[in-house]
């Protein structure tokens, strides 16, 4: 027998087998297209849109589906119903992080957004106590925002009311908010070191929006023998892992354990307390990565989200002004806005609702895990299988948003113009790994462009029909396409 054949016969077996295996495994999860051997489903999925895919197998499996993206399974939920089942009712059993390969390569685990068992709970327990402390949701981190919101209308200024690509800009003002959480101290917007750290997270987000990522997490074999996106992407998370342990060496030298300033001093104090912990999960390794995910999330996703928000302000102007007019009734122009005006400005809260719920900025939020083996609906669901909530199906459910597609704040409204709360609003996703940051985002998106509007008329050097609101990317983050603006001081 010639070593061709032979290596012939092996491969066989192996694909047998493999079969074999997935079929088995099949019979337990829920129902879905069959997959191929190896590659899955990903030829059914558009990895451009992966929503609209998502949408289309739900037609034909129902709410809850499996999906093979590569070898292993992935059990989708799609809408409402399935969504609240799983993440809120068994919200224990599904609090589990998925593999994202491209993430575990870069941070072993660690930190808060990608961590499981008790290093996610240890950080997220401590993330949470020290964004209270520092404030989140109270005066002083308020203080910071107003703060910003006002460096943020004196560089708009300097546009003299001359078309502007606004990206650059609106990511600054959130990036600066993280930096005077996390070690104290804003930056001026041309600050060279700044510059860097901005440059490397809108590299980031723009990679992970690229159909390539998706490939790369799919099928993680790759990762380190292919050339491509992925590799840059790796580069810039070792700059800022660099960056971060720069910063907490930095407050070593300064840490008054009677007095801390920020995230890393607070940090530093723990570690400390624990250091006779032998399986202590506050090293300084921790402390990198959890600084880090506060800046991915925490700059990224709002300076997207303003963006967003004044594309579509733009292509609304008759939105813009019933903003403007609430703005001058309930604050009016001489002094800066509050949290405690939200209350009094139904419109304004409906439009910045509606602007979340339109965009649609994490269309499959990040992926979950199930804890431990559970029967959900029938089917029996092993532990460490990825799950996919589809969080688009909630936030463009049409029985509950009429016209989903549609940009229209009476989404939110009352028949008597009253605010209207939904349980089917979840940008922030939902359940035990709900965003940490959800209060501080949503502080910072009512104050950065109530400033602005305060300050500024909106207008576009195009015509309005040919502004374009559809995201350029639909993958891991929804990007708005590239648009000019005019800010005019009032």
């Amino acid at each position: 027998m010639t070593l061709g054949v032979l290596l012939g016969l092996v491969l066989s077996c192996l694909f047998l087998l493999s079969l074999r295996r997935q079929s088995s495994e099949r019979r337990k999860l829920p129902p879905g297209p069959t997959p191929l051997p190896v590659i899955g489903n990903i030829l059914q999925v558009d990895l451009k849109d992966i929503s609209k895919s998502l949408k289309n197998l739900s037609k034909v499996y129902g709410p809850v589906f499996t999906l093979y993206l590569g070898r292993k399974p992935a059990v989708v939920l799609y809408g409402y119903e399935a969504v609240k089942e799983a993440l809120i009712d068994h919200g224990e059993e599904f609090a589990g992080r998925g593999s994202i390969p491209v993430f575990d390569k870069i941070n072993k685990g660690l930190g808060i957004v990608f961590s499981n068992g008790r290093n996610w709970k240890a950080m997220r327990r401590f993330s949470l106590m020290a964004l209270r402390n520092f404030g989140m949701g109270k005066r002083s981190i308020e203080d910071r925002v107003q703060e910003e919101a006002r460096c943020l209308v004196e560089e708009l200024r300097k546009t003299n009311g001359s078309p502007c690509d606004p990206t650059f800009i609106l990511g600054c003002a959130p990036c600066n908010v993280i930096c005077s959480i996390v070690f104290q101290n804003r930056f001026d917007y041309k600050d060279k070191d700044f510059l860097n750290l901005m440059n490397n997270l809108n590299k980031n987000v723009e990679i992970l929006s690229t159909p390539w990522i998706q490939i790369c997490n799919n099928f993680p074999a790759i990762i380190d023998y292919l050339p491509g996106r992925h590799r840059e992407l790796l580069e810039n998370f070792t700059f800022l892992k660099h960056y971060f342990l720069a910063k907490m060496i930095e407050h070593q030298e300064s840490l008054d354990i009677n007095n801390p300033w920020d995230f890393i001093d607070c940090f530093l104090i723990k570690m400390e307390q624990e250091k006779n912990n032998p399986k202590t999960e506050f090293t300084c390794e921790n402390l990198i990565f959890s600084a880090g995910d506060l800046f991915a999330a925490g700059t990224e996703t709002t300076s997207t989200t303003l963006r967003y928000s004044l594309l579509l302000l733009l292509k609304y102007p008759e939105v813009t002004a019933k903003v403007q007019k609430e703005i001058d009734h309930v604050i009016g122009r001489h002094r800066s806005p509050s949290m405690q005006d939200r209350s009094h400005m139904p419109y304004t809260d409906a439009v910045l609702h509606e602007v979340q719920r339109y965009i649609d900025l994490l269309p499959t939020s990040l992926p979950h895990a199930v804890t431990c083996d559970i029967k959900f609906r029938n089917y029996l669901i092993p532990k460490g299988t990825t799950v996919i909530a589809s969080l688009t199906s909630v936030l463009h459910d049409d029985k509950e948003f009429p016209n989903p597609e549609r940009f229209d704040p009476g989404h939110f409204l009352d028949e008597n113009g009253k605010f209207k709360k939904s349980d089917y609003f979840v940008p922030f996703s939902t359940g035990k790994r709900i965003c940490v940051g959800e209060g501080l985002a949503r502080m910072e998106l009512f104050l950065f462009l109530t400033t602005i509007l305060q300050n500024f008329n909106l207008k576009s050097p195009v015509d309005l029909k040919d502004l374009d609101t559809s995201p350029v990317n639909n993958g891991f983050v929804s990007v708005p396409p590239e648009f000019q603006i005019c800010f005019i001081p009032i």
